[in-house]
């Protein structure tokens, strides 16, 4: 029975130590929100992104090498990470005027 409890316990804090690692970021107006993204070091981190708008936004970052393409009304998740401390700039590659930011990695 305690082994049952003990393991219980550590799924349970697994699961909740897997939600505190995703961060989502919204595009909207052609605009991604927050502009401004804290996560921590040498943590792998899901970006959950989640288009609002009536047409696709390439999430480019040439400090992370990535991209992904996040279709229309849609959701799309990245996997970032482990990072070291420092700052690392992102754009849309279809609209790089309005829909940018920066991720500070602490």
């Amino acid at each position: 029975m305690n082994k049952l409890l003990l393991t219980s316990s550590l799924l349970i804090s697994g699961l909740v130590f897997a939600a505190d690692q995703e961060v989502t970021l919204v595009i909207e107006n052609h605009q991604m929100k927050p502009s401004t993204i804290e996560i921590p070091a040498d943590k792998k981190i899901k970006l959950i992104m989640v288009n609002k708008d009536n047409s696709a936004e390439e999430f480019e970052s040439y400090d992370l090498a990535r991209e992904k393409i996040v279709p229309a009304n849609s959701t799309t998740d990245l996997y970032i990470g482990p990072l070291k401390p420092g700052v690392y700039k992102f754009h849309g590659e279809l609209n790089p005027k309005t829909a940018h930011g920066e991720i500070i990695v602490k």
